[in-house]
């Protein structure tokens, strides 16, 4: 049975004890684990976090981005060599925390763009760190999830194509995909092309809104997604990723500029769409 978690990025971005009734709650509504963003300084609070959600029985899993100064598919080997340091930092946080994804467009900058389509050297260097980065993680344990994003944050990645294409270059088995709906929602023909695609090296599912508010909501494709989910046996995490104004640094940070949903509306009535989606299709 695939487990289902919530990324708590609804309601902060900071790794620090102050998330620790957020996790309660989330136990208490039924979540099987939860996901933080990996970028806060202190590395005692990932411990911390770490030792509290498997005290109370949560799995975690992790998700991270990288910026310009530590860009992977950098023309200056100086900044990827930076880029892979970065990977290996946010990969050993992601082991205090105790989780075993860490998730994300990784691959590139975030929202930096070159006023052109990606060329093929780009995709040579990301793979290059990719696979040293994937070797560094296997030692941990930890699996990568890498995320192909909408064309308004990035320009490598916008499609399962493209992502298969730099995972294939990166050839670990520890560097894999993630697929998430609200992206796929804006770039893919069909969810279930794009699922059939990236299937041999999917690791992680973000099921995520059109406007990253409740899932079930709003026009993504759901049943779509779910029964190719389906069709491909998948038995990973089904993880909620919404948005708020919580954490006005990190809205600010990504464009979100209004209120989608209220945070324990999403929770709540996200797990149970989820749920419902899941007996539906079959997973």
């Amino acid at each position: 049975m695939n487990k289902i978690g919530f990324n708590v990025l609804a309601w902060s971005a900071v790794i620090s004890d102050e998330i620790m009734p957020v996790i309660d709650r989330l136990k208490t509504i039924g979540y099987d684990g939860v996901e933080f963003l990996i970028g806060s300084p202190d590395k005692a609070a990932y411990k911390r976090l770490g030792e509290y959600t498997k005290s109370i029985g949560l799995e975690v899993t992790t998700v991270f981005v990288v910026g310009k100064d530590e860009n992977p598919i950098s023309e200056d080997a100086a900044v990827r060599a930076k880029a892979l340091d970065r990977i290996k930092w946010a990969t050993d946080r992601a082991n205090d925390l105790n989780a075993t994804i860490l998730c994300g467009p990784f691959h590139s900058a975030h929202a930096i763009f070159a006023k052109r389509a990606p060329l093929d050297q780009e995709y040579e260097w990301g793979a290059e760190v990719l696979h040293h980065a994937g070797e560094y993680a296997a030692q941990a344990g930890i699996t990568f999830g890498l995320e192909a994003l909408n064309r308004f944050e990035c320009y490598l990645c916008n499609t399962m194509e493209q992502l298969t294409r730099l995972l294939k270059g990166a050839d670990h088995p520890n560097v894999r995909a993630m697929f998430d709906t609200h992206h796929a929602n804006i770039e893919e023909k069909k969810f279930d092309n794009a699922i059939s695609t990236i299937a041999p090296l999917l690791s992680h599912v973000h099921i995520s809104e059109n406007d990253r508010g409740t899932p079930g909501d709003g026009h993504v494709n759901f049943d779509g997604a779910f029964s190719s989910l389906r069709n491909i046996n998948y038995n990973g995490w089904l993880t909620i990723e919404a948005f708020s104004r919580n954490d006005p640094d990190f809205a600010n940070s990504i464009g979100v500029w209004r209120e989608y949903s209220k945070p324990w509306d999403i929770a709540e009535k996200g797990l149970k769409f989820i749920r419902e989606m899941c007996n539906k299709h079959g997973l």
